[in-house]
C-alpha cells in the first residue's frame, strides 16, 4: 500500500525483452511486466484487445486506465497506422512522467517509430492529432474522479496491480467503466485474479479466460453487455 509521506522514486528499467518499464516505489510497482514490457502490452492490449476492436467496429473509441510510460498508445499508433484504421484514444493518468523519465525509455528505437515523444508532450486536457489515424486526449487525474459524455469500444485496463490499489479492482469501479462503454465494447487486462472476474461479471461484462504473454498463465477480455 501506498505510503504518502514517503517521496515517490521513479526509475527507469530494462525489462528481460529489452524493453523499457518504471518502477514506482510508491506503490512497489513497475508499469509493466519484468519478463517483457513490450511482448506483454502486444498481447494483452493490441491482440486482444485493438484487433479484435478492428474486427467489431468501424470507428475505434479507446480508453485507457494510466497512460504510465505511453507503451500502450504508442502500439496502438502504430497499428492504426499499418491498419489505415481510425482510432481516437483517451487515458488517465494521476502521475505523469517527467519529460527526463520518459526520455529515458527505448520504445521508439526497438520498434524503429517516432511518436513516442510526441505522445507524451501533447498537452493534458485537450485533443492532439499525433497522425491522421490518431487522436490522443489525456486527462491528469484519478478514474475515479473522471467524467465523459463519450462512449468507448475498446478499454485498456492497466492499473497497478490490485494488491497496491485495490479501489481500482472493485465492482463499482468496473460499472463506472461499463458506464462509459458501448455495448459489445472489449475491455482487456493483465490481471486475472478470481475476485476481479467476479467483479467484472458482477458489473456487467461477460468474461474471457485468454492465454496470457511470457510468465503469465492467462488475461482477461471482458465484453460488455448491453
Amino acid at each position: 500500500m501506498r505510503n504518502p509521506e514517503k517521496k515517490t522514486e521513479m526509475r527507469i528499467v530494462l525489462t528481460s525483452d529489452g524493453s523499457s518499464s518504471v518502477y514506482n516505489s510508491e506503490f512497489d510497482q513497475h508499469y509493466h511486466s519484468i519478463f517483457g514490457a513490450l511482448q506483454e502490452s502486444q498481447r494483452v492490449y493490441i491482440e486482444l484487445g485493438l484487433q479484435s476492436a478492428f474486427e467489431r467496429f468501424t470507428q475505434v473509441n479507446a480508453f485507457e486506465m494510466g497512460f504510465g510510460t505511453g507503451l500502450n498508445a504508442l502500439l496502438t499508433v502504430l497499428e492504426a497506422e499499418k491498419s489505415q484504421r481510425t482510432v481516437t484514444y483517451t487515458a488517465v493518468e494521476t502521475r505523469p512522467l517527467l519529460p527526463e523519465e520518459a526520455n529515458q525509455l527505448n520504445f521508439d528505437e526497438l520498434l524503429e517509430s517516432k511518436y513516442l515523444k510526441s505522445l507524451h508532450q501533447a498537452p493534458w486536457n485537450r485533443p492532439v492529432a499525433i497522425t491522421p489515424f490518431f487522436q490522443v486526449l489525456k486527462y491528469e487525474g484519478r478514474l475515479q474522479d473522471f467524467r465523459t459524455e463519450e462512449r468507448f469500444n475498446l478499454v485498456y485496463y492497466d492499473a497497478f496491480a490490485p494488491e497496491a490499489q485495490p479501489e481500482l479492482w472493485t465492482q463499482a469501479i468496473f460499472e463506472q467503466v461499463a458506464a462509459m462503454m458501448q455495448p459489445g465494447g472489449l475491455l482487456t487486462t493483465y490481471c486475472s485474479k478470481s475476485y476481479v472476474k467476479r467483479n467484472l461479471r458482477a458489473a456487467g461484462f461477460l468474461v474471457e479466460k485468454h492465454r496470457g504473454p511470457a510468465h503469465k498463465r492467462d488475461v482477461l477480455r471482458a465484453v460488455r453487455l448491453a
